[in-house]
């Protein structure tokens, strides 16, 4: 079976790849892309046994019907860098201003539901991030109708995300009370990980999704979405695509939260600018 190293893309390839890649996730793969490519893809490439990367390329087009082979070539190049309150200002914010404000507005409504939609949550530490907060402002959590709708194109993350285990290192960003509230220590053979207690859970829904959809199938709006270091994949053409589809599935008054690396320039949408990363409808 051949190496990474004896498989060679050639620019005609990569072209395809980048073509399908960009027609099926929207993600943009610059030049400087190549290699990285190429090495991902070369696992599919040993595991299924094939010579050449236009094997691989005429198998996605011809011979996967239920889209199952494209599904695990997006997983091999999708980026999942990730961590518990990650970018720490955005739920500083959600905590002051963003909760209270909804919360206010909800019960002077008599409402008691509560929507957030995590859209690239890779292996679940930001919805389960955003679990913790939501149990600790709507205290107790249980009054409300509350739930964390939590998406990836990457069937990998979402896999580790529902089992909810994490590593002693990922874990440390993590304030020890709410460590010890939220999460079951294990320890098993010098080896410890934390689970994710039930409360949690039973807060957020993981699901595939892919924001290239043409028609996003959710029925209620959602108060708040995060789609943080997601866009940056994206060309501005893809960007405005998305921010539209966030906006129509955002309820008035909720908010919307890119990447701390990313923002809505150039980008023609009618959400209000509230302060960097963060916008309102």
């Amino acid at each position: 079976m051949l190496g990474i190293l004896d498989y060679n893309l050639t620019e005609r390839e990569f072209e395809k790849f980048k073509k399908l890649i960009y027609e099926k996730s929207g993600i943009n793969l610059t030049n400087q892309k190549k290699e990285l490519l190429k090495s991902r893809l070369a696992k599919r490439l040993r595991v299924l046994d094939m010579k050449g990367f236009s094997d691989y390329y005429n198998y996605l087009i011809n011979n996967d019907p239920d889209g199952s082979e494209l599904v695990l070539m997006l997983d091999c190049i999708s980026t999942n860098k990730t961590a518990f309150f990650r970018e720490d200002q955005h739920f500083e914010y959600l905590r002051n201003t963003i909760l209270p404000e909804l919360v206010v507005n909800k019960r002077a409504k008599g409402e008691y539901t509560f929507r957030v939609w995590s859209a690239g949550c890779s292996s679940g530490e930001e919805p389960y991030t955003l679990a913790i907060i939501l149990s600790e402002f709507l205290n107790p959590v249980v009054s409300w109708d509350a739930k964390i709708l939590a998406t990836d194109i990457s069937t990998k993350v979402l896999s580790k995300a529902k089992e909810g285990v994490y590593e002693k290192e990922k874990v440390k960003t993590i304030p020890p009370n709410l460590l010890q509230k939220y999460f079951e220590k294990e320890a098993d053979n010098g080896t410890v990980r934390f689970h994710v207690k039930s409360l949690l859970k039973n807060l957020v829904i993981f699901s595939r999704f892919n924001l290239m959809e043409e028609k996003y199938p959710f029925k209620k709006l959602f108060d708040i979405i995060f789609c943080r270091n997601v866009m940056i994949y994206f060309d501005k053409q893809t960007q405005g695509k998305i921010t539209n589809k966030f906006y129509e599935h955002l309820a008035d008054g909720g908010y919307f939260l890119v990447g701390h690396s990313e923002s809505l320039a150039g980008v023609k949408t009618n959400f209000h600018y509230i302060r960097p990363t963060i916008y309102k409808k």
